[in-house]
């Protein structure tokens, strides 16, 4: 077998068979096969598209390239939840401890961020002593324990996929669906999960930035999933405006707090709630999604949804204490108010420009090699469809330096928009994608 072949075969417009696909991964990783002819492969697969077929060899050959993960020793129903990114995203944060106290088993591997803010780990690790580096026993051992583990993904898990991102980054070639569909299906199924839910952003502050652009990656993710034997869902969610108020690490941890308490923003609420209930739905612990919000309302107005995050970073080592004073988490040395100009009713909060803004202010890294201020971001006093009055506070900016503070502030205020006209308040759930709703031929 030879890649120039296979190179040929798919520019005519035919499908890949799975052990071209294995060839293919497996040349790649051993090095065996050169960059330049698998940047040719990844440019034919942009213009000519992928089979429902091709995805999922080419995830199931992605997910074999290294190690993978034996979950047996976990008893009852694994799930597992991902999200396409996006600003002030603390959902992992509220929904394990959530799902965890309702009765099911939450193994999640997550990452560090890269971009605006940081990823979960780095979120967590605002807990003095967190530690995500667990054994894989230790892991199991946890998550029997509790019903909740988050630990940081391996070097050795996937390792196809990292290669293979780093190419499609240099060769135009991120923003093919059928890729990025099997790029993070890779990584969810290698956990070994039974059921996992997708949360799939669009918007300004999102990768895909139209509902049609989402609704095409949530289905071909679902189908994908389905394929492997997996009960699999999506969520299609609008990220025009951050999520939640808080954005940054330790004031999203904050936050996150607040909502296993009953008291979160709206919005963070619930997007939880909803991906919380189709995963006890999923998970056969109740006989219907509306069963299963019931379930979650009754942990969080119980107070076991806390109480399991609190067990939770206990038992990965982190300071119990900044669990219950919020105020022990890091702390910025400098806050500035930011203050409208007018009165009216916020109309537009642009997600990504307060990325940016974080990102500036220390809350995120543009290189994998950069540290990240903990507590640095932004804390947003108003967002759309609230009133807003001349000289009230919009937001709040967190940081270590004065000087980048007052440049921001003038970045904040291009964020938002203000009208007279008062205005409705989005929908943070745009659509849902189930098994029943595609053909799965």
């Amino acid at each position: 077998m030879r890649l120039y072949d296979l190179i040929i075969k798919k520019r005519n417009g035919e499908a890949l068979l799975k052990e071209e696909w294995q060839f293919l991964i497996n040349g790649y990783v051993a090095e065996t096969i050169p960059d330049y002819q698998v940047s040719a492969l990844l440019m034919t697969v942009y213009f000519k598209g992928l089979t429902l077929q091709e995805m999922t060899d080419l995830t199931d050959a992605m997910m074999h390239s290294g190690e993978t993960i034996d979950l047996s020793g976990i008893e009852g129903v694994i799930v597992d939840k991902h999200s396409t990114g996006g600003v002030g995203d603390k959902t992992s944060l509220i929904l394990g401890p959530m799902v965890a106290a309702a009765g099911v088993k939450m193994a999640k591997l997550s990452g560090r961020g890269l971009g605006h803010t940081g990823g979960t780990i780095d979120k967590l690790e605002s807990f003095t002593g967190f530690t995500t580096e667990l054994i894989e026993q230790e892991f199991i051992d946890q998550v029997n324990s509790i019903g909740l583990a988050i630990i940081g993904q391996t070097k050795n898990l996937v390792p196809a996929d990292k290669k293979l991102y780093a190419l499609r980054d240099v060769t135009g070639t991120v923003d093919s669906n059928g890729l990025i569909a099997s790029s993070i299906m890779s990584k969810k199924l290698v956990s070994g999960a039974d059921v996992i839910v997708l949360d799939v952003k669009m918007g300004s502050g999102a990768f895909m930035k139209t509902y049609e652009q989402a609704a095409d990656l949530a289905e071909k993710m679902v189908k994908i999933g389905e394929r492997m034997d997996k009960k699999v869902m999506a969520l299609i969610t609008e990220m025009e405006q951050p999520l939640g108020r808080a954005v940054g690490n330790a004031l999203e941890v904050k936050e996150a707090i607040d909502t296993l308490k009953g008291k979160g923003p709206e919005d963070i609420t619930k997007l939880c709630m909803e991906l919380g209930a189709h995963i006890l739905y999923l998970s056969e612990l109740v006989g219907t999604v509306e069963e299963g919000y019931t379930k979650l309302q009754s942990v969080i107005d119980s107070g076991e949804a806390f109480d399991k995050f609190r067990q939770f970073v206990a038992m990965q080592k982190g300071n119990v204490s900044q669990v219950d004073d919020t105020s022990l988490l890091p702390k910025s040395d400098f806050t500035l108010e930011v203050e409208s100009s007018e009165t009216g009713y916020v109309s537009k909060l642009d997600a990504l420009k307060v990325g940016l803004i974080s990102l500036a202010l220390g809350a995120g890294r543009v290189t994998k090699e950069d540290d990240i201020d903990l507590s640095a971001g932004v804390y947003l006093c108003k967002k759309v469809g609230e009133k807003v009055k001349k000289g009230e506070c919009l937001a709040i900016l967190h940081g270590n330096s004065q000087e980048e503070l007052l440049r921001q502030k003038e970045e904040l205020l291009k964020a938002y928009q203000v009208d007279l006209k008062d205005v409705m308040l989005p929908e943070i759930v745009k659509g849902i994608v189930t098994r029943k709703q595609l053909k799965l031929s």
